[in-house]
């Protein structure tokens, strides 16, 4: 079983990142308190180990990031604002903001004290970022935006102190929209959410957002107003690179779980483990999720080599691959433990709607489907 047991291709530091952060997961566990793990887990230099050093960053990268996750996950304690707070909020600020950007709010990314959200998804756009209907027009008096739309399912609302938000602005030589990035307090007049009732019971609540006339300074523009497709997908990468961490490290925690029944529970002579219907599925599991982490490793080498096409291609396809990998070794897993499967005391029921998760967020395998079989294959598009 993988365990902690990282590969060959790893450095001896991210071998030692990812001991470590396994030995933090191992002593918070299942029934983990949220705000104690992302306490501690802050304070170890593990949120904001991507971020640069100069502002309180641990300088590394995607790669560092991803193990952490994948770990906690592992150990049945994943951290979901991970995904959005250090890797999509904190790339897009440490790679495109200004100055002042970054000396207020990477800190605090780093450390833990405040967190972020990321507002892309609309009730009407889905996948289609081109149909973003979340507008930002020149506040005339003050110099500064004024943003109007609405976002769905995003995801840490309440507890973040901001949310990056999708919007589009005019392009003044061309009359056309397009996408830009903003800074939205929490606290902003005119911002307001409602949460959504899922079936899914995670810590992370979902929300819808409405932005009704909200007034932002000049200075909550991230980077260039020309940039914007470039600092979207900035984040969009390790936001993709991220879900295969968190599906990676789901999927090995249910395995685990099934190995340690498989190799105790006798209803014969022998474990249940011993019989090939059992062995091999779980088996197969754990090649394909090893295979999962392969494509993942090389998604964020290419990010943080600073190869974007390349990193766009290989982190929807780690994580594709994550997510079917996650969803089957979950489904293996319960039906390793029969009917125990399906109780709270082995924690297993919860997972099989939460696997789903990778899936679906945040983008669809039909969509990564899509981006492969046009982009990497060079097949006409179908939309």
């Amino acid at each position: 079983m993988t365990g902690a047991r990282s590969s060959a291709i790893e450095s001896q530091e991210l071998k030692d990142l990812r001991a470590a952060v396994a030995a933090l997961g191992k002593r918070h566990g299942r029934g983990h308190d949220r705000e104690v793990l992302w306490a501690e887990a802050a304070k170890l230099g593990y949120l904001g180990v991507n971020l640069p050093e100069e502002y309180g960053g641990g300088g590394g990268g995607m790669a560092e990031l991803s193990i952490v996750l994948e770990e906690l996950g592992a150990a049945g304690c994943p951290l979901l604002m991970m995904v959005v707070s250090p890797a999509i909020c904190g790339t897009v600020i440490a790679r495109f903001g200004t100055e002042e950007q970054k000396r207020t709010w990477l800190p605090g990314l780093a450390d833990g004290s405040r967190t972020m959200a990321f507002g892309i998804t609309e009730p009407d756009a889905g996948s289609n970022s081109h149909r973003i209907t979340t507008t930002a027009r020149r506040d005339e008096e003050s110099g500064g935006w004024i943003l109007t739309g609405r976002k769905v399912f995003i995801s840490g609302v309440d507890i973040a102190d901001a949310t990056l938000i999708v919007g589009r602005t005019e392009d003044a030589r061309t009359g056309s929209l397009k996408p830009c990035l903003f800074i939205v307090p929490r606290d902003a007049p005119g911002f307001q959410r409602s949460q959504i009732d899922m079936e899914l019971q995670a810590q992370e609540k979902q929300f819808e957002l409405v932005l009704d006339e909200v007034r932002l300074p000049a200075a909550s523009l991230v980077g260039d107003e020309d940039a914007g497709l470039l600092q979207l997908f900035a984040g969009l990468n390790p936001e993709r690179i991220m879900t295969a961490a968190f599906a990676i490290g789901m999927g090995r925690y249910a395995l685990a779980r099934a190995l340690t029944y498989a190799r105790e529970r006798q209803v014969w002579k022998q474990p249940i483990g011993a019989h090939q219907a059992i062995a091999h599925p779980l088996a197969q599991a754990h090649i394909e999720l090893e295979l999962a982490r392969l494509m993942m490793q090389k998604a964020a080498a290419l990010y943080d080599a600073g190869d974007d096409m390349g990193a766009g291609e290989a982190a929807n396809m780690a994580k594709y691959a994550a997510a079917e990998a996650c969803v089957k070794a979950v489904d293996q897993a319960v039906h390793t433990l029969g009917g125990n499967g399906l109780t709270r005391e082995y924690g297993l029921a919860a997972l099989i709607t939460a696997a789903r998760v990778a899936r679906i967020a945040p983008v669809s395998r039909e969509m990564i489907l899509n981006y492969v079989s046009h982009q990497t294959l060079g097949l006409p598009k179908s939309y």
